[in-house]
């Protein structure tokens, strides 16, 4: 009998790093393969990006609480980030959709409404993609391609010891908007009769629901001259993106808690669901911010932003990555993502 390991067992980037730590490259132009948030090819006056990310029913949205409209646009959004988070410029789309019977021409025309809405946010042409039956439900992907000059990219292994680490946007809103929304849904399936209540709660979900893909950290960026020396988009959480940048610079990080940027009603919700916010801003992920270092010489532009925050620095790898509290006392971060399938 042959050994069997659990996908369970691995966790989902030692699985990716299983499946891909041997795959070579043999085209002259593949400048940067599997291993980032996009691959990049180079085009001779620039670099090509592309990049590819699932969404499948049931696992990345629940059709319970999810509007079809704000889920197309979501799917064009999340993916559009990892162009972003190379420091480029996305370009084209393409869109694949498997859709079971379930689902009636008025529900697909409804999703394409939001991917059509996010492709005109973004000024990305859809040009293609794929349709076919499911027996499971839906299944959503989405292809990206962009472009970046040359010296302007930025990848995740670029970081180099005592640069800054900053942040855009704020943090654990999105997990805080998902929490809200299944204990709803858990509330509706006891009792139908009952409406869910989610007054007050507009910032957090729309945070999940219909997150914003930061090109104005990018514009932002450009106008202050500033080329980020490595760069992540924040999907499985700050503490897991922290930790792909460590790995891939191979160096260590030290963040300081208190400068996390949160948002007062995550703050606020946070507490009602008695959760660290900074826990949530660690470990729950989809805010879709963008995590970048800088050389320290571009402290004093980067501090007048209002775009980003600094919340710590690039240290030597022997030092680890942690998490700095206000008491001095240091945590080492873990990473997260899913650990089955």
């Amino acid at each position: 009998m042959s050994d069997r390991t659990e996908i369970s067992e691995l966790g989902e980037f030692e699985l990716i790093h299983q499946l891909t730590k041997d795959v070579k490259t043999t085209q002259p132009s593949t400048v940067q393969g599997i291993g980032d948030d996009a691959a990049v090819i180079d085009r001779g006056d620039h670099y090509e990006l592309v990049s590819t990310d699932l969404l499948l029913e049931g696992v990345h949205f629940d059709m319970s609480y999810t509007p079809l409209k704000h889920l197309g646009y979501k799917a064009i959004s999340v993916n559009l980030s990892d162009i972003f988070a190379m420091n480029g410029t996305p370009t084209h789309v393409t869109v694949s959709l498997a859709i079971s019977s379930r689902f009636p021409y008025e529900a697909v025309n409804e999703l394409y409404d939001g991917i059509k809405a996010a492709c005109e946010r973004f000024g990305v042409d859809l040009v293609g993609g794929d349709t076919t039956s499911s027996i499971t439900g839906m299944m959503i992907s989405v292809t990206a391609i962009g472009r970046v000059a040359k010296e302007k990219l930025a990848l995740r292994s670029g970081a180099k010891e005592n640069d800054l680490i900053c942040v855009s946007g704020d943090l654990g809103g999105a997990y805080i908007g998902l929490q809200i929304l299944e204990r709803e849904k858990m509330v509706w399936k006891d009792n139908p009769e009952i409406q869910p209540d989610l007054e007050g709660f507009d910032y957090v979900i729309e945070r999940f629901l219909k997150p914003e893909a930061r090109a104005d950290v990018i514009e932002e960026l450009g106008k202050l001259g500033i080329t980020p020396t490595s760069m992540i988009d924040i999907s499985d959480g700050l503490g897991s993106e922290l930790l792909h940048i460590a790995r891939q610079s191979q160096c260590g990080v030290r963040v300081y808690e208190e400068k996390i940027p949160l948002d007062a009603s995550t703050i606020t919700q946070c507490q009602e669901f008695k959760m660290e916010p900074s826990v949530c801003a660690l470990s729950g992920g989809e805010d879709y911010e963008l995590l970048f270092t800088i050389p320290q010489s571009d402290f004093e532009a980067a501090s007048k932003s209002e775009f980003f925050s600094i919340i710590g620095h690039i240290t030597d790898a022997a030092s680890g990555s942690a998490i700095v509290y206000p008491q001095g006392e240091e945590i080492q971060i873990k990473a997260q993502g899913w650990k089955s399938i």
